[in-house]
């Protein structure tokens, strides 16, 4: 479908995601107080993170296409596991600190049932995100939604969907929506994500 013929709601609702995004890009707000609108049933806790109680899960929704490195990647193949989604781009200042975090935190965790996924947006071209990757040793894969569609799409109104760059979204082992981060992550930080998710049965 060409750009010209896209419905105009579509392109509005691009529109939006692409001046949401802009506002909220790189942000550093240690804070994270944040909400999805409506009855959410999530809390914010203090360090910026924010869960939801098991029962109040959702999935999300599909989350799969090509990876910077070509190969096709759906996070629903990964239930079972605790997912690790980490939203970034090349051009982002936070995301560069919290990168040495993420890549020590999943070569820690990956034999323990952790799965660390990228999505890498806003980068135009696949070059200086995969310079990324090389630079910091990033050890799992990234899908390439340099539009912002799996980022718009990919997260059920209500639910803890990203809302800046870098956020850290982690699924539970059922696949669902668990706990959100909307600022750069220190390994500390994203293991108090991790952790309760792991321990719960």
């Amino acid at each position: 479908m060409s750009l010209s013929r896209a419905p105009r709601g579509l392109l509005l609702t691009a529109g939006a995601l692409a001046a949401a995004l802009a506002l909220t890009a790189c942000s550093g707000d240690a804070n994270g107080k944040s909400g999805g609108g409506g009855n959410t049933n999530f809390v914010t806790n203090t360090g910026g993170i924010d869960t939801v109680a098991k029962g109040e899960r959702k999935a999300p929704n599909e989350l799969a296409g090509p990876t910077l490195d070509g190969e096709r990647l759906d996070v629903a193949d990964l239930k079972g596991k605790v997912v690790v989604l980490n939203v970034w781009g090349s051009w982002c200042g936070p995301c560069r600190a919290e990168a040495k975090h993420f890549t020590k935190a999943a070569k820690d965790l990956t034999p323990k049932g952790v799965e660390f996924v990228g999505i890498n947006t806003r980068d135009p071209n696949k070059q200086p995100a995969l310079a990324f990757e090389k630079d910091f040793g990033v050890p799992y894969p990234s899908l390439y939604d340099p539009a912002g569609e799996l980022v718009l799409n990919g997260f059920p109104k209500g639910t803890l969907n990203p809302q800046a760059i870098p956020s850290t979204v982690v699924l539970d082992r059922d696949g669902k929506i668990a706990a959100r981060s909307l600022t750069a992550l220190n390994e500390e930080q994203l293991r108090k994500m991790i952790d309760p998710l792991l321990a719960e049965k």
